[in-house]
């Protein structure tokens, strides 16, 4: 790095990327600054720096002792262990030393204390809510929502005929042909563990999931206006039950709440939406398997006169962008309720990231809004007769 790019930065001051430290000897304190970059996109920390981006400057002693605190820093204080680089510039009013830290790649990193620590903005601080550890994790995919154990359900609420009809048609065979019980069918299906049904397992066949999952539902509303603030709707509806029901009735509403036209067709023929079918049924397919189950929230549908939207919680995972989902690229989040939807035939959902691809072809006007900060993924579909 040159003098000019150096000062370029710091004249910008800091941010979720950039740290200013006019001095470190703490090993423990630069330990936290390197678990929290590894944990997110990566980093640099400049030491030499004030807070204000003026700098400070280091001597060559300096130099030589931050240099070996970086590497025992990086090899000891951190779990699994990182490389940052170092490099240094000649600034006119002394050195200032680079610390490049990549995003990790063995997520989750935590400190020689066990301590995870996560970027908050410029800053940092210590994730300590079980959500958060959880979604460390989750982003390592060292852990998934679907796979979390809901206590309280058991085989004993499977809806058995309809899991009957499911096995027939994954496996071509009758459930009652086989020689395991039904408990270590679930736990060989991943639906199941010590007796347990897990999220996957429950909102896929238990006989009333939101028994013990109230927030996994889909809340839809069908307005005259523009706005969820008009004082009137036209319909609403709470629905609930297992996602192959949650599915079919999400469907039904939005096409009972849509125009449909004849399109020289026959008379008495029902009619063409006016939004295609296929696209809707792609985008409430990928609603309801790629939401994050780690947040207790229900997935919302809203039709309005000009725009129907379809917002589901958790923005995209990882490192997914609107332009990567739009390219085909996808990461399965869920990947227990996303096998058994696509193996079992339970609803159109492929799983190989054409969903949205489909849905585009079918229908082009239609918006992504990625909501990092209110942790949300919206979908615009824009109502042509409106426009």
């Amino acid at each position: 790095m040159e003098a000019l790019e150096l000062f370029s930065i710091l004249a910008r001051g800091e941010d979720s990327a950039h740290q200013f430290k006019k001095n470190i000897t703490n090993p423990d304190s630069l330990a936290a600054e390197f678990v929290a970059f590894s944990n997110g996109a990566g980093g640099r920390i400049f030491i030499g720096v004030d807070d204000d981006g003026s700098v400070a400057g280091l001597t060559s002693a300096d130099i030589r002792r931050l240099n070996q605190l970086v590497s025992n820093t990086a090899s000891q204080c951190v779990e699994p262990a990182i490389n940052p680089t170092t490099s240094n510039v000649e600034t006119g009013r002394g050195l200032v030393m680079v610390v490049e830290i990549a995003g990790g790649v063995a997520k989750p990193y935590q400190d020689k204390n066990g301590a995870f620590w996560v970027k908050n903005g410029y800053d940092k601080r210590k994730a300590t809510s079980r959500k958060e550890i959880q979604r460390i994790f989750q982003k390592a995919n060292l852990l998934h929502a679907d796979e979390i154990p809901v206590h309280g359900l058991s085989v004993a609420d499977i809806d058995y005929d309809y899991f009957k009809v499911f096995f027939r048609k994954r496996f071509n065979k009758s459930l009652e042909e086989q020689e395991i019980p039904l408990t270590r069918i679930l736990e060989n299906l991943n639906l199941q563990k010590d007796g347990v049904l897990n999220v996957g397992g429950a909102v896929l066949f238990a006989q009333a999931p939101q028994y013990k999952l109230p927030a996994f539902v889909v809340k839809a509303a069908a307005f005259n206006g523009i706005s969820v603030a008009d004082d009137e709707y036209l319909d609403n509806s709470v629905i609930a039950g297992k996602l192959e029901y949650i599915f079919d009735a999400t469907m039904k509403f939005i096409l009972s709440n849509l125009h449909h036209v004849q399109g020289g067709q026959h008379v008495n023929s029902p009619g063409i939406s006016e939004i295609p079918r296929p696209a809707i049924e792609e985008l409430i397919a990928n609603a309801l398997v790629h939401r994050d189950y780690f947040i207790s929230a229900p997935v919302l549908v809203f039709i309005f006169r000009d725009r129907v939207e379809i917002i589901s919680p958790g923005h995209l995972p990882n490192n997914l962008t609107v332009e990567n989902i739009k390219s085909g690229i996808s990461n399965i989040r869920n990947p227990v309720i996303a096998s058994i939807a696509f193996e079992g035939h339970l609803i159109p959902y492929q799983g190989i990231g054409s969903g949205i691809l489909r849905a585009l072809s079918k229908y082009p006007d239609i918006d992504f809004i990625d909501d990092r900060k209110g942790n949300t993924f919206k979908v615009v579909i824009k109502r042509r007769d409106h426009q």
